[in-house]
């Protein structure tokens, strides 16, 4: 690790691991002991609490899902988009020890019931969703009984299924699974990522120390938090660090930049096309007449960045795009760019302190300094493995605890890692390796 991380974490990394609390919701209850009045949550809806009433709204979440029969180990499928009701329930599943499933309202039906069937899970609570979404959850209302809840929003519902087993979490304190995370697509089998307290609590908190979040911070939450990038790296790191985080259900340029000026944002978390759009709303528009002071840091993530754009963002908002690089496997976060040393390239920066990094050639070998190769990973970041699934698990997870991510990369003296591509897209041309990038 560098010194310059060892300044920005203020401990190593093994004393701030082992001082890491055992659930996810704690460092909520902690800010709601030192700064009850302090702005945690506010969304589209104009919903808005501080960590004090958001910990109070945590509980009455939580006598709500024990009163259903929820228990530790029990998986509890939320179907949502981004409030802060949806919040609440995630971290009132951590004080049960429950296994918050949690999914974007907007997948598509088969997706959804593949991954309804693969975590069978105890009870699906339906936050913020649309009369003709609600229309798709009548084949699930026909197994089971749907539950009146006494809310104030008439959208959200309850799906019990009495019959299902809690899972027995072997794990002790941090280590106990905290949530299913699918990665899947309309084709194939969905596998759940089984991310413990551990993983989640120290991303968050590296990741909000190398970007310098504050506890005056007022970041943009506009990434799903059914996404493993806006649940930890946005939603959970905010909370570790007691910043506010102001949500969005949706992206539109015009709605994004409105809220940038009139909530006094300073940190803008995105992927690569949302940066993209925002830039060419400021090259029609031009910015707000306040040229949008308030905001001091970006970062971009979820998919590659690619040169021309980083370029013509940082001149459209006269700051650094500052980019990052992970997988739903890692927590999400492995590599991230510091937020005092940005870069000029599309580099994704060094690994996170207290991450083993091996580069590896096509027969298991380390490559040579500076040659492309296929990362591999070890640390408290990556997952327990992918649920019912050993087959799967044992394919990305060596006896050692690497994860193989599937991606080729470099890196160069200074230690910044940049992405190549993936090892199952890697064109041999005339003896000559091409990567999708380079093509691009």
């Amino acid at each position: 690790m560098q010194s310059n991380d060892l300044t920005l974490l203020g401990q190593t990394p093994e004393a701030l691991l082992a001082g890491l609390p055992d659930r996810v919701s704690q460092p909520v209850l902690r800010q709601a002991r030192e700064r009850p009045d302090a702005p945690a949550l506010k969304d589209h809806t104009g919903d808005r609490c501080t960590y004090a009433g958001l910990v109070g709204r945590m509980r009455l979440a939580r006598d709500r899902l024990t009163q259903h029969g929820v228990r530790a180990g029990d998986r509890v499928l939320l179907v949502n988009e981004n409030c802060v009701k949806v919040c609440e329930l995630i971290l009132a599943c951590s004080e049960i020890g429950a296994w918050p499933v949690i999914v974007n309202a907007r997948m598509s039906w088969p997706e959804l019931e593949k991954i309804r069937s693969h975590c069978r899970p105890r009870l699906v609570v339906c936050t913020l969703i649309s009369k003709a979404a609600a229309r798709h959850y009548g084949s699930w209302r026909a197994e089971g009984t749907l539950v009146a809840v006494d809310t104030d929003d008439d959208a959200l519902g309850l799906l019990e299924n009495p019959g299902v087993e809690a899972e027995h979490d072997e794990g002790q304190g941090n280590d106990r699974v905290f949530a299913l995370i699918y990665t899947t697509g309309t084709t194939g089998d969905p596998k759940g990522v089984m991310l413990t307290h551990r993983n989640i609590l120290y991303v968050s908190a590296v990741t909000a120390a190398l970007r310098g979040l504050r506890e005056d911070d007022h970041v943009y939450g506009v990434l799903p938090v059914s996404h493993v990038f806006g649940l930890t790296a946005v939603f959970l790191a905010c909370m570790y660090k007691g910043a506010e985080l102001v949500l969005a259900d949706r992206f539109e340029p015009v709605l994004t930049m409105r809220t940038l000026s009139a909530d006094g944002i300073t940190g803008l978390f995105g992927v690569p096309t949302l940066f993209a759009r925002l830039a060419d709303y400021i090259r029609q528009n031009g910015l707000p007449s306040d040229g949008l002071a308030s905001l001091r840091f970006m970062y971009s993530g979820g998919a590659p960045l690619e040169p021309g754009l980083k370029a013509d963002v940082e001149a459209r908002f006269g700051l650094p795009l500052l980019n990052a690089y992970g997988m739903t496997e890692s927590g999400p976060t492995i590599c991230q760019v510091r937020f005092n040393e940005p870069l000029d390239s599309c580099s994704v920066g060094r690994p996170l302190p207290g991450l083993d990094v091996r580069i590896l050639g096509p027969e298991g070998e380390p490559v040579r300094p500076g040659d492309v190769g296929e990362l591999h990973v070890r640390g408290p970041n990556i997952m327990r493995g992918y649920y019912r699934n050993p087959g799967a698990t044992a394919a990305v997870l060596d006896e050692q605890g690497f994860l193989n991510t599937g991606d080729l990369v470099s890196q160069d003296e200074a230690g910044n890692v940049s992405i190549a591509g993936r090892s199952k897209e890697l064109i041999i041309h005339s003896g000559f390796n091409v990567y999708p990038p380079e093509v691009e």
